[in-house]
């Protein structure tokens, strides 16, 4: 009788997202203040229709931001495959570094193709360590793009909507917001970066030199103004390019020809000069020196115009154990980031149950029967599918729905002389199967 209730209640529920999807207001009343994101329209969706109030709605409101605040740290470039279950209410959100100049590329692959969106929110981790919206879509478009504005942390957050399930793959990468300044056919390098020392100490490199043949094309980075056309003791030949909707303005210096004027509108590749060694480079082979400045003063260029784009590891791990209750077949560490030069949060002992979310190179995302998320090696687990051993229940008591006897609900009685199949453990707990096919926790002490 209790499955039958719980099965009507998904039925009901799943009615009611789908009236609501196609009855209710596109973004709901808070449209009339401020344009939604993707994920917000759909919580405002969820609360018109009163969904809210339920427990799988509260659960989907309660999961986005508990999953921001717990999330994984990683480094870019990055790329994992996982799972999301229709029965279970999920979302992943995972952390990393990114460096003003930067442009972001989020894509994002899923199956089915139709009837499972993931929403995708890109939130920046502020000073005050609060969590600011920045970019956001569905997978409608099948990821986004951002530029970094700001260096510091930043959290990508996945979450499909209620009662819809299947596999994802997710890529992260970071490319330059700009394009590369000097033209290729003067086969040109970075040979000096922001920072290096200049007069034998007495100032800093503020900005990169980028070496190629005298004459070769100097060109514009991006669509913008020409503001001012002007020679100086220390850059010679120089040209400041204002780009479009920026708050920065681009420096070209050294240059042998200037080849615009104060005011031209320029686009991406028009030649603003040609390279050469002009102003206090006289001594130095050709080169252009790139420089960005804001109102609070000059930036490092090179995340700008950085042309290497690491791409992400392929995934060796197998994706056999995606959404599969696995152990650990060693002592095994259980890490904060895909790393053994992570830290490690805790080590497990050999059988420990783990379920396993996504798999990224040759490691698997996993959370613990308490909710620990991290990463395991791949080498280190299997499926829980065979027993470790069968066991007869000495004395009556209680299945467990989690290894938390204080705080789990009961799911059953076990009678003394009941036979169960371990299949894993945790804790003072072991995760058993009995001949009714009811699957829990039970004291390993008992």
């Amino acid at each position: 009788m209790m499955k039958l209730k719980m099965n009507t209640f998904h039925k009901y529920f799943f009615t009611a997202c789908c009236m609501l999807l196609v009855a209710c207001s596109k973004n709901g009343p808070m449209s009339l203040f401020k344009k939604l994101s993707p994920h917000d329209a759909y919580a405002q969706r969820l609360k018109d229709a009163g969904l809210d109030r339920t427990a799988m709605g509260i659960g989907w409101l309660q999961k986005g931001g508990s999953s921001v605040t717990n999330a994984l740290t990683i480094t870019i470039p990055y790329k994992e495959s996982g799972y999301f279950a229709a029965d279970k209410i999920q979302a992943t959100a995972l952390r990393f570094s990114a460096q003003r100049g930067q442009k972001l590329h989020i894509a994002l692959s899923r199956k089915p193709q139709f009837n499972y969106s993931i929403y995708i929110d890109l939130l920046q981790q502020t000073d005050t360590n609060e969590q600011k919206l920045v970019a956001s879509a569905d997978t409608a478009g099948l990821g986004l793009q951002y530029e970094v504005k700001e260096t510091g942390k930043y959290v990508l957050r996945l979450q499909p909507e209620l009662l819809r399930g299947g596999e994802y793959t997710l890529n992260i990468t970071a490319g330059p917001s700009l394009s590369f300044p000097v033209s290729s056919t003067g086969k040109p390098n970075i040979g000096s970066f922001w920072g290096d020392g200049r007069d034998n100490g007495g100032r800093k490199h503020e900005g990169v030199d980028i070496f190629a043949t005298k004459h070769t094309p100097a060109i514009a980075a991006t669509d913008g103004i020409v503001t001012n056309v002007t020679e100086n003791k220390l850059g010679g030949l120089v040209v400041f390019v204002h780009p479009n909707d920026a708050d920065y303005t681009l420096y070209y210096a050294h240059l042998d020809q200037q080849l615009v004027r104060s005011g031209q509108a320029v686009r991406i590749g028009d030649t603003i000069g040609l390279v050469g060694n002009t102003g206090n480079a006289r001594t130095t082979p050709s080169h252009l020196h790139f420089g960005i400045y804001t109102n609070g003063g000059a930036i490092d260029p090179f995340p700008f115009v950085n042309r290497e784009i690491k791409v992400p590891k392929q995934i060796n791990a197998s994706l056999q154990l995606l959404n599969a209750t696995a152990r650990t077949t060693s002592r095994s560490k259980f890490y904060i980031e895909p790393s053994e030069r992570a830290t490690a949060i805790e080590t497990l002992p050999i059988s420990t149950a783990v379920n396993i979310e996504a798999a990224t190179d040759s490691w698997y995302k996993a959370i613990l029967p308490d909710g620990t998320q991290g990463y395991i090696s791949s080498r280190d687990v299997a499926m829980a599918s065979s027993n470790i051993r069968t066991l007869t229940i000495k004395q009556q008591q209680p299945l467990w729905d989690a290894p938390d006897s204080t705080n789990a609900a009961r799911k059953a009685v076990l009678p003394v002389g009941a036979q169960v199949n371990i299949k894993g453990s945790f804790r003072s707990y072991y995760l058993i199967t009995d001949d009714k096919d009811n699957t829990g926790w039970i004291d390993s002490g008992k």
